[in-house]
């Protein structure tokens, strides 16, 4: 990485930035970017909380708040869990809603549920120079059920509400999976490889 005239970096070769606090989300998304060639650094950058019903509103509105501070080949990931019986609850607030009610909160309202089926849903959206106005966004989602309670397996790298969350075809949650094992799961790594897939194929 080297400096222009204008002070401003010179990116060389498949090199893009994941504005996010997250080091889990940051190590889950260089494993899959990586095993594609693509080099990925961590920025974390402060701004306006976004308020809205709409991942896609919020991964959007972000990545150009984050491109503004940056101007770099950026993305941001905002990810949402919905729980049927809940009525979709606590969707896109569920970073609030972990943070308020932790696992626990929400095994709480599932107590003596039949129907557990939730999906996880994620955005990922990426700004250039190219596109700063209209940012590019990919989806993916994970199918499962919430648990009866918290599973979680040392050395294993899940955090949020990985614990009460096991995905349609495992019989583990992503908090008892390595970073291998739930990348093959996951709604993140799901969108993942589908920006993965488009940026490579512009390079």
């Amino acid at each position: 990485m080297s400096k222009s005239a204008n002070n401003k970096f010179t990116l060389k070769g498949r090199v893009v930035f994941f504005a996010t606090g997250n080091v889990n989300k940051f190590n889950e998304a260089r494993s899959i970017l990586g095993a594609r060639g693509v080099a990925v650094g961590m920025l974390k950058l402060k701004g306006d909380e976004i308020q809205s019903d709409s991942l896609q509103e919020i991964a959007e509105k972000s990545v150009q708040n984050a491109y503004k501070h940056c101007h770099l080949p950026i993305f941001v990931e905002d990810a949402g869990l919905f729980i049927d019986t809940l009525n979709g609850f606590p969707g896109p607030y569920a970073a609030y809603v972990y943070k308020t009610i932790h696992n626990s909160g929400i095994l709480k309202l599932m107590k003596g549920e039949k129907n557990r089926k939730a999906t996880f849903q994620s955005i990922i959206s990426y700004c250039d120079d190219q596109n700063t106005i209209d940012p590019l966004s990919f989806y993916g989602e994970s199918k499962g059920k919430i648990t009866t309670k918290e599973r979680i397996e040392q050395g294993k790298s899940g955090f949020g509400f990985d614990p009460i969350f096991q995905p349609e075809g495992s019989n583990k949650t992503f908090a008892e999976m390595t970073i291998e094992e739930k990348n093959g799961y996951s709604h993140r790594a799901n969108a993942i490889r589908k920006f993965a897939e488009w940026y490579t194929g512009q390079r």
